[in-house]
């Protein structure tokens, strides 16, 4: 899941660069509200992002006490 969050989040980042880029052309047409439609869009995922690592977080816990056999490595 948090790498559908991730992908989510880059693509609203590069799209509010790409149209930051065409800032004047959107001015010119009166498309500014584009640009705050993709800076919310990465602000929203944030909190997104947070709640699936939380959950999968906590899922592998469920898991390694249901299941012996599952370890949790650290990573870190």
């Amino acid at each position: 899941m948090v790498p559908f969050a991730l992908a989510g989040m880059a693509a609203f980042a590069v799209a509010g660069l790409v149209l930051l880029l065409n800032r004047d052309w959107l001015q010119a047409h009166g498309h500014t509200d584009w640009l705050w439609i993709c800076l919310a869009g990465f602000l929203l995922g944030i909190p997104g992002l947070l709640t699936m690592l939380r959950h999968d977080a906590n899922r592998r816990r469920r898991r390694a006490l249901s299941h012996p056999e599952f370890r949790v490595t650290d990573p870190g």
